[in-house]
């Protein structure tokens, strides 16, 4: 170790005897100066990076040539770069020479590099130094404030030996000889703290905070409190730069100064001591308040730099502070994690030791902390919750105080809540919001179940506040008369409407969210979002305690739809959210499940069945029932607050008498919002209940499956996502598991709304999305569904309106059973033709070898009475004789039918009790009668189908003749569906009955397309542009059923050649490219058939044969395409 020392000095001595040599400098001299200092800088720090300590003599050997370079110089004489080298060194020194340099040594320092900070160098204003010299200066002098920690004691200093050496210091700078020194050295860092340069300015809050908490005294701060609570303040608002914002390690430091010097100037320990505020502990204390008033009797004689706390003087700092702490709210938003939790841990040291000396600060403070605590970063707001569960600990003195005030704020915030959103101030609103969410939070047991806290008195005031003695009639009504709701413009979701009404994928379900909705007098949709989660923490902390709001808030909008009813039931969804712990927009499968208390799911039952009533009722709209009867002129918290834009009219004429007022005038989509609401509390009801809610379905799915076929958008979207949340809370894979367990309840609420006492139109349409929900599932309770409308077509048979719908029911059934049950073959037909076939030629071939040979000879002798043979059948006998039985069991019984499947036999019941209909004065409801038919024809067996077709055959032919095109097509749609299925059954009716009428349905449309608006221009056009058109579906639906005719019915050849001569204008290539398509099919099918006759007919339309064929000759179609086609198939 003596030999490093030796080495170490050996390589001082080579720098300091030639840099004390040129301590005189110079022009010449002050290159090598400079690079000297930079050498013996080298050669320090490796000697602290070896953890060489210097000794207090090496020290003051390296420390001579400094100081000689200072006194020997003039001060202005010195360049920037040598005072720079020479703090540096000597931050470097002061790092070990702290413990043993001499007072005046430290002394000496401190005003060195406090002079060249403040530019003050010897008498009068000095040279004004560069900021990285500044720099160096307050480095230096960091060097020697800092506060050392116990693992830097020298080695072989006792424990004590930090303490007294801070005591030392500590007694040196608040001597009355030092403090003037003090004051200008703070004085100058607060300028310099404001400095652009970022280092300097780092190192000079540094030093103030050290200055402040450590070395002034106790009497000297309240002097400069004013300066540097109003320097912080500027610097941490970045109103001293250009920039107009700080870093955030900036706003740290800035607060942390700030903090030393209130709390050491105005925190409780100090002015209890000096008796300018009492504590009151005990009784005692409270007897000794009598005697409060003779604290300032006499103020203490002090030096002029220094301030006697008195009563007076306490005010009015604190009246002062408040406004600057006022003015730092903006750092609530400042967009740095570092600068939020910098402020959070002064809001927590201002109050805990301040909350007697600043008790108008108190409810600023804590309101940073609460907003701070809502942060959507976790560090923060984690921060911000552990200092407001440390402030509220039992263990602290602030307690009491501020729990009260934590009540003040929530009453207060509740009660400037509707001012702020009438005056549309959204960013107000969110603050408010997020205050009481937070205090909300702190009540809750799982909120503070990590420091074991029960803010009991919390919950206690947000019980009174919604409970049955809290003035909910008051403060209610004035919150709902500026709650106003809107439907959004455009409905989004991840499934549409049509996706729900008829999809039935089980495999891949999806969840359906709940639409949001529109606040008028809320703009962003943050703040909508912050109001929400203040009512759901409202009712998570009651509890309970909380139904009697939500009754309140039903009550009010149950009767009504006006804009406050829809906002009472809103703020009770909400409510009721919290008190059942979830929220709907996270589903129905994040309920979590666990044992509710009989006092809610009382309330929930009786809320659903309530609500589900009002789907029975007739909306009084012009209900006033929720208006208070009130005298506005006498309660002053009824006042309304007018926000207006643009001008204010002014009358032209002098009235005296104001103008009165008119009735509100409510929105159309009020009633929609208002089934919307009670949509999501039915769901909010459903997910408290959950499997218990079954009970309830009776009443609630019919309100559901209603919403669901509603024509807006917005209602028929928080339908499906009320059932999807209702099947997910009673833990059904899907709403069609759920309606298929309780078909008979929803079934039931359908018919009880088809009586004569009850007749809703919308019955039916619930009845068809009941049937698409539940799918293929629902064969198994169609039968009550086909009974049903039936019963209803029986009894409403004269209304065309209720007959439609039941009608499009039976229709859905039928795609139903169309989907699951395969078509049928006629089996009959094809175990005909397999026995017709020949399975083996061996007969043939053993024939034929046989043919030639000389038949057996016979014995013709009588030998009388006596057999021929043996008795009994031989083994050839008997091995044929079996083969023949077998053979007669394996014959196939025609006559045997198999037993129908019950989708076959539902089939049956719909066809033969629609036939009747097909008379009815609606032609929309003969053609969906037609299209039903038609649909249940692949279905049924030919036993089944055929006799009430042929009971009904003369009312569909005059369906042909039809007034409605529509209805003709559906008829041809229907013949030709029984042309593909059951060809022998139409053969004669295809060609005797169907034909003819078909003939002069394409002569009537050839004469009402050439007045049709829509038709085809041009020299021979056929048809109309547009594929949408009556007469183009029937043209369609035509080809289509004699292209099934001639495949499957055998067909004469004069019908053949009157079809072939018929469609020939379709190969027009003029026409629509999907008659084309039909026509070509067709002509393909002829060419099957009488393959001559159609290329007679084609070839001599195109004009390219002559004779006595000339006369099909047709020169307005161009077939020519369209003909080469069909001929090369």
């Amino acid at each position: 170790m003596h030999s490093d020392h030796q080495q170490s000095f050996s390589k001082f001595k080579l720098i300091c005897v030639p840099l004390l040599e040129k301590s005189q400098l110079s022009a010449a001299t002050i290159p090598a100066v400079l690079h000297l200092l930079s050498s013996l800088e080298t050669t320090l720090l490796d000697a602290h990076q070896s953890d060489l300590t210097l000794s207090p003599s090496l020290v003051s050997y390296l420390f001579f040539p400094l100081s000689t370079i200072l006194r020997r110089n003039d001060s202005s004489a010195i360049p920037d770069q040598v005072l720079e080298k020479i703090f540096a060194i000597l931050a470097t020194l002061c790092e070990s020479w702290w413990w043993s340099c001499d007072i005046q040594i430290w002394d000496q320092i401190f005003r060195l590099c406090s002079s060249i900070i403040g530019d003050i160098e010897g008498k009068g204003k000095g040279k004004v130094r560069d900021d990285e010299t500044k720099e160096a200066a307050a480095r230096c002098l960091w060097a020697i404030l800092r506060e050392r920690r116990a693992e830097e004691i020298p080695r072989g200093s006792p424990q004590e030996s930090l303490h007294i050496r801070v005591s030392q210091l500590q007694a040196h700078s608040q001597s009355q000889q030092f403090i003037p020194i003090l004051g200008q050295t703070v004085n100058t860092l607060l300028l310099t703290a404001k400095s652009p340069h970022l280092p300097l300015q780092r190192i000079s809050l540094k030093i103030l905070r050290t200055l402040i908490g450590v070395y002034a005294s106790e009497q000297f701060v309240p002097s400069i409190l004013p300066g540097v609570v109003s320097t912080m303040t500027r610097i941490a608002l970045g109103m001293s730069s250009r920039k107009g914002w700080v870093n955030g390690d900036i706003v740290a430091l800035s607060l942390e100064t700030m903090e030393s010097v209130i709390i050491k100037s105005l925190g409780d320990d100090i002015c209890i001591r000096e008796g300018v505020v009492r504590s009151v502990v005990d009784l005692e204390d409270f007897i000794n308040l009598a005697d409060a008033h003779a604290v300032d009797s006499k103020s203490p004689d002090l030096p002029p730099y220094l301030t006697a706390r008195t009563s007076s003087w306490l005010r009015a700092s604190a009246s002062q502070l408040h406004i600057a702490l006022n003015s730092l709210t903006p750092l609530v938003n400042h967009p740095t994690l570092l600068a939020l939790g910098a402020l959070s841990s002064f809001s927590k040291a201002i109050l805990s030791s301040t909350h007697l000396t600043l008790p108008q600060s108190r409810p600023l403070l804590l309101s940073w902390l609460l907003s701070l605590s809502n942060s959507s970063s976790p560090e923060v707001s984690q921060i911000a919750h552990q200092a407001l569960s440390e402030l509220l600990a039992a263990t602290s003195d602030a307690r009491l105080t501020l729990l009260q005030t934590l009540l003040e704020i929530s009453k207060e915030n509740l009660s400037s809540l509707p001012r702020s959103i009438i005056s549309q101030d959204d960013t107000k609103v969110e603050h408010i919001a997020g205050q009481i969410e937070a205090i909300c939070r702190l009540a809750t047991p799982s909120g503070m179940s990590s420091t074991g806290l029960s803010l009991t008195s919390i919950s206690s005031g947000i019980d009174v506040l919604l409970g049955s003695t809290g003035g909910i009639e008051k403060w209610g009504f004035t919150l709902l008369s500026v709650l106003e709701f809107a439907s959004p413009q455009v409905t989004i979701s991840q499934g549409s409407v049509a996706q729900l009404l008829l999809e039935d994928n089980t495999d891949n379900p999806v969840t359906i969210n709940f639409p949001e909705t529109m606040l008028k007098n809320v703009l962003s949709r943050s703040a909508h979002v912050a109001l929400a989660r203040m009512l759901r923490a409202l009712g998570k902390t009651s509890g309970e305690n909380c139904i009697y709001a939500v009754e309140w808030f039903v009550s009010t909008g149950r009767y009504s739809r006006s804009t406050n009813a829809v906002a009472a039931l809103w703020c009770a969804a909400r409510l009721l959210e919290g008190i059942g712990g979830f929220n709907l927009d996270e589903g129905g499968m994040a309920i979590l499940s666990g044992p509710r208390s009989r006092k809610l799911e009382r309330f929930a039952r009786g809320l659903s069945r309530d609500l589900a009533e009002l789907w029975d009722e007739e909306p009084d709209f012009n209900s006033q029932s929720d208006v208070p009867h009130t005298n506005r002129y006498t309660d002053d918290s009824l006042l309304n607050t007018e926000f207006t834009k643009g001008f204010k009219t002014i009358r032209a004429t002098l009235q005296v008498a104001e103008p009165r007022a008119t009735a509100p005038a409510f929105s159309d989509d009020q009633p929609i919002l208002h089934k919307t609401f009670c949509l999501q509390l039915l769901s909010i009801s459903a997910g408290i209940l959950q499997a218990r809610y079954a009970s309830i379905l009776i009443h609630v799915l019919y309100p559901v499956l209603h919403s669901i076929v509603s024509p807006t958008p917005h209602l028929s979207l928080t339908g499906l996502a009320t059932l999807h949340f209702i099947s997910a809370a009673m833990s059904y894979a899907s709403p069609a598991n759920l309606l298929l367990s309780n078909f008979d309840y929803a079934l039931d609420s359908v018919s009880r709304r088809l009586s004569r006492r009850w007749l809703d139109v919308d019955a039916t349409k619930v009845m068809v999305v009941l049937v698409r929900l539940v799918g293929a599932d629902v064969v198994q309770k169609a039968g009550d569904v086909v009974e049903e409308c039936f019963d209803r077509l029986d009894e409403y048979h004269g209304y065309d309106v209720i007959v439609q719908g039941l009608v499009e029911v039976l229709g859905e059934v039928v795609k139903v059973v169309e989907t699951e049950e395969p078509p049928t073959k006629n089996e009959r037909e094809d175990d005909i033709q397999s026995s017709m076939i020949t399975r083996s030629l061996e007969p043939l071939f053993e024939w034929l070898t046989h043919r030639n040979d000389p038949p057996p000879e016979e014995d013709t002798a009588d030998y009388g009475p006596a057999p021929q043979s043996a008795w009994g059948a031989t083994k050839t006998e008997q091995k044929s004789d079996e083969n023949r039985e077998d053979g007669l069991t394996a014959q196939p019984k025609f006559d045997a039918e198999p037993a129908p499947t019950p989708a076959q036999a539902l089939t049956k019941q719909m066809v033969s009790r629609s036939i009747y209909f097909l008379t009815h004065s609606s032609p929309v409801i003969r053609a969906r009668i037609l299209t039903l038919l038609s649909s249940a024809t692949p279905v049924l067996p030919e036993s089944a189908l055929l006799p009430p077709i042929h009971q009904a055959w003369p009312f569909i032919l005059n369906r042909l003749n039809d007034t409605e095109p529509f209805v003709v097509s559906a008829t041809a749609g229907l013949v030709e569906s029984l042309v593909t299925h059951v060809g022998s059954f139409m053969g004669r009716r295809i060609w005797d009955d169907v034909w003819p009428r078909f003939d002069s349905i394409l002569k009537k449309l050839d004469a009402s397309d050439a007045q049709n608006a829509l038709a085809r221009r041009g020299y021979g056009a056929v048809g109309t542009d547009s594929a949408y058109t009556h007469s183009h579906r029937l043209y369609r639906s035509i080809l289509r059923t004699m292209t099934a005719a001639v495949a499957g019915v055998h067909m004469q050849d004069t019908f053949g050649w009157q079809v072939i001569l018929a469609f020939r204008r379709f190969l027009h290539k003029q026409a629509h490219e999907e008659l084309q398509a039909c026509a070509r099919e067709l002509y393909v099918t002829l060419a099957r058939g009488n393959e001559d006759a159609v290329w007679l007919a084609l070839l001599a339309t195109c004009g390219r044969l002559t004779g006595e064929v000339a006369f099909l000759r047709e020169y307005k179609w161009d077939i020519q395409d369209n003909v080469r086609l069909i001929l090369n198939e």
